[in-house]
């Protein structure tokens, strides 16, 4: 199995309100957020690759037009916890490249939130 990874970049800002008020998230705050793609092949294609790095640029152009230096509260349904975006993100990719197999999504060094069906 051949495993590829590519990782982007984004802040934005996001409060979960659905928390006890005394809950630090439940505050309005931001995060510099990392978003990892996963794909995996069980063979290389004519090139050699699980998927040439470039055809990713549209991941990054619905980031940066989408998710950069936005409220999350105003982007996303639901919860806009590390773990529901993983999931965003995950369907969102799957649906362009099917060799995706996961996304993480980190909103501090210490802190990530896999989505992996």
């Amino acid at each position: 199995m051949f495993r590829i990874t590519k990782e982007f970049h984004f802040s934005a800002s996001h409060q979960l309100t659905h928390l006890p008020t005394d809950h630090q998230c439940a505050r309005l705050h931001g995060h510099n957020y990392v978003v990892v793609v996963e794909l995996t092949a069980k063979e290389l294609n004519a090139d050699g690759f699980v998927r040439d790095y470039h055809e990713l640029k549209p991941l990054k152009e619905y980031i940066d037009g989408t998710f950069d230096h936005r409220h999350l509260n105003d982007v996303l349904e639901g919860h806009s916890t590390a773990e529901n975006m993983a999931k965003h993100f995950y369907d969102w990719c799957h649906a362009r490249w099917p060799e995706v197999a996961a996304v993480k999504v980190s909103e501090t060094p210490k802190t990530w939130a896999e989505y992996r069906p």
